[in-house]
């Protein structure tokens, strides 16, 4: 049988609590937003299908990646996070797009840029913004 001296029991429990302290500063945590809206992208060749007006059902993740608070057992209040992007969902459900400054063209691509920089300022460890347009596409930003 293997004894381990003090020592040697010491640094291997300083070791994992590293570890451990290391996995819960690389956390990303995520809120969820939803919101109808129209648009039509104007910069498509003649006959494609989105040179028309037509609409979405959008789905907006904002990630967050930071440290654990271990005295809370969170990054942040994801209540926090809706009352930063409240203003921003506004301003875009049941719009068209087209319309909103800096959307001209609000390709999906467009639209995810967009929003982070509407977000970043107010949440500065914000890591990536998705959108979702459809079930089956979308995009994922993670800014510059």
């Amino acid at each position: 049988m293997l004894y381990l001296s003090n020592i040697v029991k010491k640094q291997f429990i300083k070791k994992t609590k590293q570890a451990k302290i290391r996995r819960e500063t690389n956390m990303e945590i995520y809120k969820e937003f939803r919101f109808e809206a129209a648009h039509f992208l104007p910069k498509v060749p003649e006959g494609h299908p989105c040179k028309n007006i037509h609409g979405h059902s959008y789905r907006v993740k904002l990630h967050i990646k930071g440290a654990l608070n271990p005295e809370i057992g969170w990054i942040m209040d994801f209540t926090t996070i809706k009352e930063i992007f409240a203003p921003i969902l506004t301003q875009l459900d049941h719009a068209l797009l087209n319309n909103i400054e800096g959307l001209s063209n609000p390709t999906c691509e467009h639209l995810a840029i967009w929003i982070w920089n509407q977000v970043k300022p107010n949440l500065s460890i914000l890591s990536k913004v998705e959108v979702q347009e459809t079930a089956s596409s979308g995009c994922i930003y993670e800014g510059e």
